[in-house]
């Protein structure tokens, strides 16, 4: 079993293993930014070597892996979840093995970027024995650690077909790994900020009275493609939609005086941007340009908190103290900040741990986060300001500068 004590070594041993920090360089507005290469095999060999580290400390057989992005983190194989297993063994000691239908061989053959031995079963057949039989020929002892996304089919056909081997959580050894980004990692997440912030400064100007949420979103996904990213999501919320974090079902127009709340990303080489804009169409008045500014200070001060050794929770607590302090909350209460502060990113929009009250862990260099409080009033409308950072020895660094002012959104 995987305690929190595990997990927070797990972190440790990957920031001692993992570069950190990034020389790349914001782009120019009026410019698609360069985009930097995809991650390596090379690179992918000393993740599975660091994963295979923590296995032994932790004393775990292996770890298996279902498509997805951890997969894809350790292995390059980008494929499907469907009722027909598709695994990544990586044992503690030993080549990976990948365990796949039979039919699907040629496929997977062609996608695979690493050199790996591949197990397939046929229709009639059990894929969890070929799982067991992989353990076995490593000559590895101990239970076998399954990602937390792992389907509980995959759960009890293990318990079935692997003689008593125990399962138990592999979270200690993938974010261990996964929360801790290289430079390299770094340099993706940079351009993926640097071109959600260059389509955003393309749409602003052309947002008009009358427009819709939808058509909004709809400028934005066609922006993000021109600079040569494939947009993730993109969400523009108008007016009284905007008090609502991810929105309502209405469709409101833009308006003299209206909040215009955007909230969008990409994916550059499968990481992943998520930043927020808040501004008013036309004259803001008294309240809005009260609660927009109160936002932003907000984000000044979980920069100002955020130092590495330190729980992540306290980063939540000082904005949400300050907000409180400001007549808003308490707590998660509204009107306030109903959300937690942040969550962590990376090859997913959303990835362990996060800026909230009940997260222990200690901030480490190379973890990357959202920071985007929020402040909502229900049937009125709402600001949230989100910039997404990773941590360094001397403190958090911003891929993108915060918005400057509720006249000037885009900088």
């Amino acid at each position: 079993m995987i305690t929190k004590r595990d997990f927070l070594k797990s972190a440790a041993i990957g920031t001692a293993m993992a570069g950190v920090g990034t020389s790349w360089t914001h782009a120019d507005a009026a410019t698609s930014p360069a985009l930097p290469g995809p991650i390596s095999a090379d690179e992918r060999r000393v993740r599975i070597a660091r994963a295979q580290a923590l296995m032994g400390r932790q004393g775990l057989s292996g770890i298996l892996l279902e498509p997805g992005a951890s997969m894809l983190y350790f292995t390059g194989l980008g494929w499907w979840r469907s009722e027909r297993l598709v695994a990544a063994i990586l044992p503690a000691k030993g080549d990976m093995a990948i365990v796949a239908p039979a039919f699907e061989e040629p496929s997977i053959r062609e996608q695979m970027e690493l050199d790996a031995e591949l197990r397939v079963w046929n229709e009639d057949e059990s894929p969890f024995a070929l799982v067991k039989g992989v353990l076995e020929d490593r000559g590895v002892a101990g239970p076998l650690g399954l990602e937390a996304s792992v389907r509980y089919f995959v759960v009890d056909g293990l318990k079935k077909d692997m003689s008593g081997r125990e399962t138990t959580s592999a979270d200690g050894v993938v974010y261990g790994c996964r929360m801790i980004k290289s430079e390299h990692e770094l340099q993706l997440m940079q351009a993926a900020n640097d071109i959600t912030m260059a389509a955003y400064r393309d749409i602003y100007p052309k947002v008009e009275a009358g427009m819709t949420g939808p058509d909004i979103a709809a400028m934005m996904r066609a922006a993000t493609r021109r600079h040569g990213a494939e947009p993730t999501f993109a969400l523009a919320l108008v007016g009284e939609a905007s008090a609502y974090p991810h929105g309502s079902r209405k469709v409101h127009t833009v308006g003299q005086g209206q909040v215009i709340l955007m909230d969008c990303g990409c994916d550059v080489h499968g990481y992943k941007s998520d930043i927020s804009r808040t501004w008013v169409h036309g004259e803001a008045n008294a309240e809005q340009i009260r609660v927009w500014n109160t936002v932003r200070k907000g984000q000044e001060i979980a920069l100002e908190t955020a130092k590495v050794g330190r729980p992540a929770r306290k980063v939540d607590a000082a904005v949400r103290k300050f907000y409180e302090a400001e007549g808003f909350g308490p707590g998660y209460q509204l009107p306030g900040l109903s959300h937690r502060l942040g969550h962590g990113i990376g090859m997913e929009g959303h990835e362990p741990i996060n800026f909230v009250g009940n997260e222990d862990t200690a901030l480490a260099p190379g973890m990357c986060f959202s920071n985007e409080p929020g402040i909502y009033l229900p049937g009125k409308f709402g600001v949230r300001h989100e910039d997404c950072l990773y941590m360094t020895e001397e403190g958090p660094k911003l891929f993108t500068g915060l918005s400057p002012s509720i006249d000037n959104p885009m900088g």
